[in-house]
């Protein structure tokens, strides 16, 4: 991390920030660089946040062995580095002012934080949005920067896409440029310890800087013995058109697929097709849901009803209920029994694809006029009615395929599948989507090689 700064020929004196220090051993990289001779500075004065106290003593300790070094010297916050930046940025009388700060290298920590928490509230008095402290600390330091300043932190990747980091992503692009993007092929390698649901990033961002061109590198774990470095332009990193702006990353199969655009060329919206997540909630309707179907209630779906792509109902060996009641309390989160393309909406971190398709055929389920589906799924419908056979089992062979994965890998990098990341990605025109279908009829559990080969056929 330390490395990805660009050095400034310059300037003189920096002024470095590590907010959420722990122990130090990013601050120590960084004057390992400065004192090997990488940077040009004369001097480094370092401000160091940790909120932790029986990491304190740590801290000083790392510290402690530059302090006797011509040129550094710094200063041990033990307050919440939240509070303190606020405080600096609200401009407020009798506020104490941090410096304006040339360079910062983060860990910083994971944890939501609640809509009506102190921390969100304080957040908000200087403009800034955000669900996540990670996030929370990366907005601050830019805030925190001079212009031109450097920030490189170590982050989750769920800032990427998803409504609800939508204000952070806007307030990166306005505030800095993205320089550089460091992505580990394997989660559970680079972080075996850690236990991670979804994946980790490096950035490296400029306040105030004029975007450009943006380096994407990749190892495959953290010893960054096979490092990978291309640019990529901004706009195949933020898609011009994307409402949402994600922060698509693409792999080298992307470039690929990017020049066969017939797939990625029709939105749910022109195909009159909708995605929503499983309306079913099921501790709210517990008192309406059954182990055993009856005649006259719905039957009800679970992801655990969907086994190598195929539908097995009702279930006894699990412990979910198979059918809920039909009655007016239900019948407003039930849809009509048809045929319906259904994703679920997490995956685990073993699964060879993010997205896992499958289709809904009412014919299993008999007489039944209503069906429920819950909300660990994503369901595609017409208006909260069924779609035509050859378009669910279209969509299922279509969403099931390697490069569908690889595209939607881009920009997600979590074990979570979001109706609204499905919303955004391109489709096939509605006839491809057809023919997929038809072929995805006559096959009994085709293997990955096939599903990938029909995709190239009918995509291009």
């Amino acid at each position: 991390m330390a490395g990805f700064f660009s050095a400034d020929k310059e300037l003189a004196d920096c002024r470095l920030l590590d907010a959420g220090a722990g122990i130090g051993s990013l601050s120590a990289a960084f004057l390992r660089r400065w004192k090997s001779g990488e940077f040009n500075f004369k001097s480094v004065a370092l401000d160091a946040f940790e909120y932790d106290d029986p990491l304190i003593p740590h801290l000083n300790e790392t510290l402690a062995n530059w302090g006797n070094d011509s040129g550094f010297s710094y200063t041990v916050h033990m307050r919440d580095f939240i509070t303190a930046a606020v405080e600096s940025l609200s401009e407020e009388l009798f506020a104490v002012k941090l410096p304006s700060y040339s360079h910062a290298i983060l860990n910083p920590p994971y944890k939501k934080i609640r809509n009506v928490s102190p921390q969100r509230l304080s957040l908000r008095r200087v403009g800034i949005q955000t669900v996540n402290l990670y996030s929370a600390f990366v907005a601050l330091s830019i805030g925190l920067m001079r212009e031109g300043g450097q920030v490189v932190a170590i982050i989750p990747r769920s800032f990427c896409n998803g409504p609800y980091y939508r204000p952070f992503r806007d307030w990166i692009y306005s505030s800095a440029a993205i320089r550089r993007i460091h992505l580990f092929d394997s989660r559970t390698k680079a972080f075996k310890d850690d236990n991670v649901l979804q994946e980790n990033v490096i950035i490296h961002l400029e306040k105030g800087g004029q975007q450009t061109a943006v380096t994407i590198s990749t190892s495959t774990d953290d010893k960054f013995e096979d490092v990978v470095v291309r640019q990529e332009q901004f706009d195949r990193i933020v898609h011009p058109d994307d409402p949402e702006k994600f922060i698509h990353i693409p792999s080298k199969s992307i470039k690929r697929l990017a020049k066969r655009s017939a797939w990625v060329s029709h939105s749910l919206s022109d195909l009159g097709l909708k995605i929503s997540t499983g309306p079913v909630v099921d501790y709210r309707l517990k008192n309406y849901l059954i182990k055993l179907p009856q005649n006259g209630n719905a039957p009800l779906l679970y992801p655990a009803h969907f086994t190598s792509g195929d539908l097995e109902w009702p279930r006894m060996d699990i412990k979910k209920p198979n059918a809920i009641e039909q009655n007016p309390e239900t019948l407003k989160w039930l849809y009509p029994s048809g045929f319906y393309c259904v994703v679920r909406r997490f995956s685990s971190k073993e699964e060879k694809r993010r997205i896992v398709a499958s289709v809904i055929d009412p014919a299993i389920f008999g007489s039944a006029t209503m069906i429920g589906i819950e909300n660990h799924l994503n369901v595609f419908h017409q208006d909260k009615r069924g779609l035509p056979e050859e378009i669910s089992r279209g969509l299922a062979v279509f969403l099931n395929s390697t490069p569908v994965d690889e595209y939607f890998r881009s920009f997600n990098g979590h074990t979570q599948v979001n109706a609204t990341d499905l919303k955004l990605m391109k489709y096939p025109h509605f006839e491809d989507l057809a023919r997929l279908g038809r072929w995805g009829k006559k096959q009994v559990r085709p293997c990955q090689a096939k599903i990938d080969q029909k995709v190239r056929e009918i995509t291009g």
